[in-house]
């Protein structure tokens, strides 16, 4: 295998670890600070668009992969219809199409692998960073909606306070109600009482004579 190839394998094993790496179930505080650090880091950002360049190369390596696959195959038809027709073939170089048939697929089956697992990589990355989104407006509107339910707890601690309140002073009016009323019985026994006794002291000393 050539060196390019060599890289090309490490970077696909590369992926698979990565992607291992994210369908692993962390805790949500855990996965929110990695993805932020992913997301934010320049660094990452930097060997995000390294891998991008790097994954066009991979792309042409794999458009000549298929090439070599073709030429290879169209060069086995031509052998086999040689010795179809009764031409002598040497068995090294039947084994040495052969051979190069086998490193042109697996030259073509590892860099289209690489490139499959790129998108999938690609894909996956931006769910997850999706799903962290909507987790995060959830959290949020349930605070939320804690909040407003414990104001409205605090807002009936406060009526039923106040309506305590009212409760109280409508009892100390009722209160003060009976005693102007007892005063003012108070009032109107002495009232009559003074009539009476005006009465008595305007009444005649004796019978009036008729004629």
């Amino acid at each position: 295998m050539t060196l390019y190839y060599t890289l090309v394998f490490m970077l696909l094993m590369a992926e698979m670890g990565l992607f291992v790496l994210l369908i692993v179930p962390f805790p949500f505080a855990v996965k929110r600070k990695m993805f932020t650090f992913l997301s934010e880091n320049p660094i990452v950002a930097k060997i995000q668009y390294g891998l991008k360049i790097t994954f066009i190369f991979i792309l042409i390596l794999f458009i000549d992969s298929v090439n070599r696959v073709y030429r290879v195959q169209v060069e086995l038809a031509a052998t086999s219809e040689n010795a179809n027709n009764g031409a002598a073939i040497l068995g090294r170089e039947r084994l040495e199409v052969q051979a190069r048939k086998f490193y042109s697929q697996r030259n073509m089956y590892l860099c289209g692998f690489t490139l499959f697992l790129s998108l999938i990589l690609n894909r996956t990355y931006t769910m997850i960073l999706e799903v962290l989104r909507l987790e995060e407006k959830l959290k949020k509107y349930e605070g939320t909606e804690q909040d407003t339910k414990q104001s409205e707890k605090l807002t009936q601690a406060g009526d039923l306070g106040e309506i305590g309140k009212l409760r109280k002073d409508l009892a100390k009016k009722d209160q003060d109600i009976a005693t102007l009323k007892k005063q003012a019985e108070g009032l109107q026994r002495e009232y009559d009482d003074l009539c009476e006794k005006y009465g008595a002291t305007q009444a005649p000393a004796g019978p009036k004579k008729t004629k």
